[in-house]
């Protein structure tokens, strides 16, 4: 295992997870994920971020260190851009390994250090425009990102070699490989990574897109070369398209979302879906492409994925016990806490002995601000009037998603 060289003496470390586990306890990574540290040599050495005990990534991490003729012992400086236990869960074993570095993140990182890992020598507190002179030349320099995702985040930046070392910011789920450079990929391979960086996003960063784009603005003073992120590949070639990517993600909280609909349903013995039939074909109608999820067979890591980017919802399930359909009600939790706000929506679904599942539902997208064409529910089966209302639906809802700003 080799450490992968980015610029003269600057090299990246990078393992790739091929687990069962969720990420952050919560979302499934079936095509894996990459956990990227790197290395920075002067005269002293910096290590940014760190990795947990995943996979055996230390393992590797160890290996493509000695590969450059580095030992764990010999790190002058740990650089924690994130506290985030898979860029830091190893701290306590590389302390045993190496008691002398130097740890080195914002002071609310540095107060992280403190509760998660119980370490409280050897720590030292940063802010924006801080420097670290490694010596021969090379400089890093930090700054401040908050809520990018976590509070305490910061990026490292080597002016030498034009490397923003950006942790969490520019990520994506998906391992690597052998290969970790956006110049050594497909234009088929970049359209699955696109797709997972999007999904990565939705999962873990939407909630924060105004500091996205907060964070890139103070960058942009910067000659960037290359973007060095802890998940995903290293961006060397067009690390513009990784920027615009985020910043494209980030506007969709307000608005120039994709005119696409993403239908998420659930039924219990076939009549909500049948009524979904209807509504589909009005939408094809028009036109308007859409992406399909059922819950709960799907998880909703997807769900949200095509529901941050998309101007239209449909959410379709029956009545369950008085109430909506539970796998749903946690679905729209999520699109609460996600702040998958403004869209174009409409809601369908059949109820057996009696409704219910709409006042909860009204109650529920209340903060999340939709612009609701009216629901249609049904009792048991959908009979013709109730089956032209649902594809006239479909079809309305189409055109608004058609002509929305």
């Amino acid at each position: 295992m080799k450490a992968f060289q980015i610029a003269d003496s600057v090299y990246a470390l990078h393992a790739d997870i091929d687990s069962a586990d969720l990420f952050e306890g919560i979302w499934p990574i079936p095509h894996g994920v990459s956990l990227n540290s790197y290395v920075v040599k002067g005269e002293r050495t910096a290590l940014i971020d760190l990795v947990r005990d995943w996979c055996g990534a230390p393992k590797v991490l160890a290996a493509e260190l000695a590969s450059v003729g580095i030992d764990l012992a010999g790190i002058d400086y740990l650089i924690l851009n994130h506290l985030e236990p898979d860029h830091t869960g190893w701290l306590a074993e590389f302390r045993k390994l190496n008691p002398k570095a130097e740890i080195l993140a914002t002071a609310k990182g540095i107060e992280l250090v403190k509760s998660f890992y119980k370490e409280t020598e050897g720590l030292r507190a940063l802010k924006s425009g801080d420097t670290l002179d490694l010596g021969g030349g090379r400089i890093l320099a930090f700054e401040e990102a908050p809520n990018v995702h976590w509070p305490e985040t910061m990026v490292t930046w080597d002016a030498k070699s034009g490397t923003l070392f950006s942790c969490d910011a520019f990520g994506s789920y998906g391992k690597l490989g052998d290969r970790i450079f956006d110049d050594q990929f497909t234009e088929e391979e970049h359209a699955f990574f696109e797709k997972e960086t999007l999904r990565y996003y939705a999962n873990i960063v939407a909630s924060f897109g105004v500091f996205v784009k907060r964070a890139v603005q103070k960058l942009a003073g910067l000659d960037i070369k290359v973007i060095a992120p802890s998940h995903g590949m290293v961006w060397r070639k067009d690390p513009k398209r990784i920027v615009e990517r985020y910043l494209t993600y980030a506007g969709y909280l307000d608005g120039g979302r994709e005119k696409e609909i993403c239908v998420v349903w659930g039924s219990m013995y076939g009549n909500t879906k049948k009524g979904l039939d209807e509504v589909l074909r009005g939408i094809e109608a028009e036109g308007v492409p859409y992406t399909l999820h059922r819950v709960p067979n799907e998880d909703p890591s997807f769900i949200l994925a095509d529901a941050y980017k998309s101007e239209g919802i449909v959410i379709a399930m029956p009545t369950y016990e008085y109430r909506m359909f539970p796998p749903m009600a946690y679905v729209l939790s999520l699109l609460e806490r996600k702040h998958v706000k403004g869209r174009t929506a409409l809601r369908i679904g059949s109820w057996g002995w009696v409704g219910g599942a709409k006042k909860e539902y009204d109650e529920l997208i209340v903060p999340l601000k939709w612009n609701c064409l009216e629901s249609v529910e049904w009792a048991g089966g959908a009979g013709p009037e109730t089956m032209k209302t649902l594809y006239e639906s479909g079809r309305e809802l189409a055109r608004r998603v058609k002509s929305a700003p």
